[in-house]
């Protein structure tokens, strides 16, 4: 992957930013969206916020090479902390981190988040807490994808500022894909069915006792993903 081949989930992401953004991508890694995206004629101006010194370098690098100094400012820093009032950000990305680390972003940077207009999210786990934060804080979801590459299963979560009032089980699957039932979507849910049912199973032949709490979640789990599937 580099910024010519974005992986195939940086492209989804990628399919969410709107024309004429200006994207501020948190966690930017090797800052490949931010300079694709800018290559395609798509942004307007980019930041790349980076918290480790050896991916900041390297996002460094690949702006240069792409000559997209003016462009694309890449900065050494923690979470939002990377957005400042003249970049006038209107999209903010964040990908391939726990859904509860981008919850402590969001929340931690959120007087940073005033003009923006739209958040697109990509974490990998944890997306039930994560769109409950969404939900608290003033967020809608107005699209979501599920997707698999490499064995893993990735969600795509995009919020714009709006009012959402979510079900426990919209929480847990993602009100749109639960909408939709994308191949994708009954594939993933009938492995996690099975991997719930086997946990299930486990905790019943478990030397130690296992918390009620824990086991009713599972049942819980359990009954939302067989009456999603039906």
């Amino acid at each position: 992957m580099n910024e010519q081949t974005l992986s195939r989930r940086l492209e989804r992401v990628a399919a969410h930013v709107p024309q004429g953004a200006r994207l501020a991508d948190i966690g930017s890694d090797h800052g490949y969206l931010p300079v694709a995206l800018m290559l395609r004629g798509v942004l307007e101006a980019a930041v790349a916020g980076e918290v480790a010194q050896t991916p900041f370098a390297s996002a460094q690098r690949n702006v240069r090479r792409n000559g997209l100094q003016e462009q694309v400012t890449v900065r050494l820093a923690d979470g939002l902390t990377a957005v400042e009032p003249q970049d006038r950000i209107s999209v903010v990305s964040i990908c391939g981190m726990g859904g509860d680390t981008m919850c402590e972003i969001l929340e931690a940077g959120k007087q940073r988040l005033g003009g923006v207009t739209r958040l697109v999210l990509q974490p990998n786990g944890g997306e039930r807490e994560l769109r409950q934060w969404l939900a608290g804080n003033g967020y809608q979801i107005v699209s979501e994808e599920l997707l698999r590459e490499n064995r893993f299963d990735y969600e795509i979560i995009v919020a714009e500022p709006g009012r959402g009032v979510y079900s426990a089980e919209q929480l847990y699957f993602g009100p749109v894909l639960m909408q939709e039932k994308s191949e994708a979507f009954v594939v993933k849910w009938r492995r996690m069915l099975r991997q719930k049912q086997q946990t299930l199973a486990n905790f019943q032949r478990a030397r130690d006792a296992v918390p009620q709490a824990k086991i009713d979640d599972f049942n819980q789990q359990v009954g939302w993903i067989t009456q999603v599937l039906a």
